[in-house]
């Protein structure tokens, strides 16, 4: 009787998350199996239409063969999963909630939300109507200095008001970095990715910058984004920048797959100082009147999370209430996509397209 009172007793947030996974092709999909000393979620279900990817990732991470599906609906009938994971093509994150929010199952898609606006209401629509979580995972999102400057600029005595915002983010690009086959079939597909570069990296300086401003919209959206590398991205751009006018503020954003290294680091600047992020723990800051100081951050100084399917499982349980426009939020990433999708009218028009 003791056994069955302890077990009754057990709390909600001590049950590991029943999630399953839709989708193989992303280059981040890889992050769920190197996870085998967590107890927080319990995978139940891979929905994989291409066999060969399945086979890969059953011999290289010793996986039931019983946990693939060819057939989605049927994965989530026969598992039951309490949320999902799309690791597809962007374009196939507004599938994976449509099949998950009728039943009641939450999402987290990787970065971005999708790849257009069009599709993007949509999801909002379905998440809202069924009352599901629906979360997008930036790796920036993990980062300390993210986190550390967002709350540097809380303390507009010290900073300012925030007057420009400059984000690098990119690689040498996909195929160059030797991404998977069927990672850069769709990464370079205009409909599949909606875009290369300015979807692929744009999305973390426009989904910064919305936590930064704490969910303002720009007010217009300026972009020009060149293939570079014609040969190797035919169809899609492999350089973008894009400008953001907040009228009392500008981002520019330049994201890119042909910097000579990776990168992910930003500069923010107020009216009486700067904080600029050169990975995701160095820092350098500077105020009116006094030296440049250099500072190095820990996600555990600042209850950042770096494990994001811990994070995905404790909102689930209600352990922790996402702020509204959070990195994860799905207010933010509404924003984003907005962006992304005025940019990517700005660019092909040639001309600024107001919000």
């Amino acid at each position: 009787m003791l056994f069955l009172n302890y077990s009754f007793a057990q709390s909600q947030e001590q049950i590991p998350v029943r999630m399953a996974m839709v989708g193989l092709s992303h280059g981040h999909s890889p992050w769920i199996f190197n996870r085998k000393d967590k107890t927080d979620v319990d995978l139940v279900g891979i929905y994989e239409p291409n066999r060969e990817l399945s086979a890969n990732y059953t011999k290289r991470y010793g996986l039931d063969p019983k946990l693939f599906y060819t057939d989605l609906d049927k994965m989530l009938e026969e598992t039951s999963p309490e949320a999902v994971l799309a690791f597809g093509s962007i374009f196939d994150h507004l599938e994976a909630v449509e099949k998950a929010a009728p039943r009641g199952i939450h999402v987290m898609v990787e970065k971005p939300l999708t790849y257009s606006l069009e599709q993007a209401l949509k999801m909002e629509n379905l998440a809202k109507k069924h009352q599901i979580h629906l979360l997008t995972n930036f790796e920036t999102s993990w980062y300390a200095s993210t986190e550390k400057t967002y709350q540097l600029f809380q303390d507009t005595d010290k900073f300012g008001e925030i007057r420009k915002a400059v984000f690098h983010h990119g690689h040498k690009g996909p195929k160059e970095i030797g991404v998977g086959k069927e990672f850069l079939d769709w990464l370079t597909d205009p409909i599949q990715n909606g875009g290369g570069a300015l979807i692929d990296f744009g999305c973390y300086g426009a989904n910064i910058m919305t936590y930064l401003m704490k969910g303002r919209r720009p007010v217009s959206v300026t972009a020009v984004t060149n293939t570079f590398k014609p040969e190797i991205y035919p169809k899609v751009d492999d350089e973008a920048t894009i400008i953001l006018d907040y009228g009392d503020a500008q981002a520019i954003i330049q994201a890119s797959w042909n910097w000579p290294f990776d990168r992910k680091d930003m500069e923010v600047y107020g009216e009486t100082g700067y904080v600029i992020s050169e990975d995701k723990s160095r820092m350098r800051l500077k105020t009116w009147g006094q030296d440049e100081e250099r500072i190095e951050v820990s996600p555990k100084d600042l209850g950042v999370f770096v494990d994001p399917f811990t994070y995905f499982a404790k909102v689930i349980r209600g352990e922790i209430k996402m702020e509204k426009h959070s990195l994860y939020s799905l207010s933010n990433n509404m924003i984003v996509v907005e962006i992304l999708d005025a940019a990517r009218k700005s660019a092909a028009s040639k001309q600024t397209v107001f919000l």
